[in-house]
C-alpha cells in the first residue's frame, strides 16, 4: 500500500515533490535518459514554470484518460499554458484543490450531485465556483479529445451566482479626485488623474490602458486597441475616436510621465511599463493607486473607497444606451455589460393615470 503523500505534495501530479522551495519530478526507473540522466528532475520554483518544464519533456500522453487526475494532468499540460500568465497561476491553484477531492475518481463516475456537494462543503464559495469552472472546462476538453461522449454536468448544475458589485461612483466624487493637489510636477497623482479621465471616457480595461504605447496605438482617427484579455480568442478590436476631451486627457498623461522618452503612456520612473508580462501583474501601479485612494479619503469629502473596476462600470453606466456601453467596454455580448457594469437605477416614466 503506497505511503500517504506529504501535505506539501497533496494536489500535485503523481511523482511530483515540493522540496526546498522548488518543484521536482521523480523520474520513473529506466527513463532517466529522457530527463537529463537525473532521478529527481528540477521543474521550477513556481507551479506555472514547473508545468511548462514538465510538458516540454513529457511524451505525448495516451489518449485514454481514466481518472480525473489524468484529465487534469492533460488539461494542465495542453490548455493552461495557452492562457494569460495570471490566469495560468490561478488555474494551477484551482487544479491542485480539485485533485485532492476528485483526483482518484474515475471520469465515468462524475455526477452533478458531486459538484453540489463539493461547493456546499467548501467555505470559500467564490474559490469553489472558480474551481468548478476549471473542472467543467476540463470535461469540455475531454469531449473534444474523444475521451468521453458527453459532459457529465454541463447544463445540469445551477450554482448560486455571486452578487455583482454595485458601487456607483458619483460625479462629485470624481471631481474631488481630479481636484486633489499634486505635490510634484510629474508622477503618481497627475498620472492617476489623467488615467481616471481616460478611463471614464473610454471604459478601457486596466490591462489595456497600462499597455498603451503612443507610437503603436495612437492613429489619426483615434486610439486603436486589441483587448489583451481576448486577443487569443475573439481578437476584439476597438477604435476610440479622438475628441477634444480625450486628446486633452492623453496630453495630461504624456506630461505626467517621469520619463518623457518612455514608449508607454503610463510608465515607471525607470521608463518601463507597469505590467509584468511574465505574470500579468502590475504591483507598482496597484500600490500607487492605493496610495492615491488613501489621500482621497484623507483630503477630500469622499468617504467610500472605489476601485478602477468601479470607474469602468461608471463609464458603462453613464453611456446613454446598453449598446454604446458594450462597445466602449469592448464586450462581445451585452449581457455581461448589463449584468455587471450598468449600475445606475433604471429610470422609468410612469403611465398617464386615468
Amino acid at each position: 500500500m503506497p505511503r500517504p503523500r506529504k501535505t506539501e505534495n497533496k494536489g500535485l501530479p503523481a511523482r511530483w515533490r515540493h522540496l526546498h522551495g522548488a518543484y521536482y519530478y521523480a523520474v520513473p526507473p529506466g527513463l532517466e535518459s529522457r530527463w537529463g540522466g537525473k532521478k529527481l528532475f528540477r521543474l521550477g520554483t513556481t507551479l506555472s514554470a514547473a508545468y511548462k518544464g514538465w510538458a516540454a519533456r513529457l511524451e505525448t500522453p495516451p489518449h485514454k484518460l481514466e481518472t480525473i487526475d489524468q484529465l487534469l494532468d492533460r488539461y494542465a499540460r495542453e490548455v493552461v499554458p495557452t492562457k494569460a500568465p495570471r490566469t495560468q497561476t490561478e488555474n494551477i491553484r484551482y487544479i491542485a484543490g480539485l485533485r485532492q477531492v476528485f483526483g482518484n475518481l474515475p471520469i465515468a463516475d462524475m455526477k452533478p450531485q458531486l459538484v453540489y456537494r463539493y461547493v456546499d462543503k467548501r467555505s470559500a464559495k467564490i474559490a469553489a465556483h472558480r474551481e468548478i469552472e476549471v473542472l467543467s472546462h476540463a470535461f469540455t476538453k475531454a469531449v473534444e479529445w474523444g475521451n468521453i461522449d458527453r459532459h457529465p454536468f454541463k447544463g445540469e448544475v445551477r450554482l448560486q451566482g455571486e452578487k455583482p458589485r454595485d458601487r456607483y461612483v458619483e460625479d462629485w466624487e470624481v471631481l474631488e479626485c481630479l481636484a486633489l493637489d499634486s505635490r510634484r510636477k510629474k508622477g503618481s497623482v497627475l498620472a492617476i488623474q489623467a488615467y481616471i479621465r481616460i478611463k471614464l471616457m473610454t471604459g478601457m480595461a486596466r490591462s489595456d490602458l497600462l499597455r498603451l504605447q503612443p507610437a503603436q496605438h495612437f492613429k489619426e482617427d483615434g486610439i486603436h486597441i486589441q483587448r489583451h484579455k481576448t486577443a487569443g480568442t475573439s481578437g476584439k478590436r476597438t477604435i476610440y475616436d479622438w475628441t477634444p476631451e480625450l486628446h486633452a486627457a492623453v496630453q495630461m498623461a504624456l506630461a505626467a510621465r517621469p520619463v518623457d522618452t518612455a514608449p508607454f503612456l503610463f510608465c515607471t520612473r525607470a521608463g518601463k511599463g507597469y505590467v509584468n508580462e511574465a505574470s500579468g501583474e502590475s504591483h507598482g501601479w496597484n500600490s500607487m493607486w492605493q496610495r492615491f485612494m488613501d489621500r482621497v479619503l484623507d483630503d477630500t469629502k469622499v468617504t467610500q473607497r472605489f476601485t478602477e473596476h468601479d470607474l469602468r462600470a461608471k463609464c458603462a453606466s453613464d453611456a446613454p444606451t446598453l449598446e454604446h456601453a458594450r462597445a466602449l467596454l469592448s464586450h462581445a455580448d451585452g449581457r455581461m455589460t448589463e449584468r455587471a457594469y450598468r449600475r445606475k437605477p433604471e429610470r422609468v416614466k410612469p403611465l398617464i393615470g386615468l
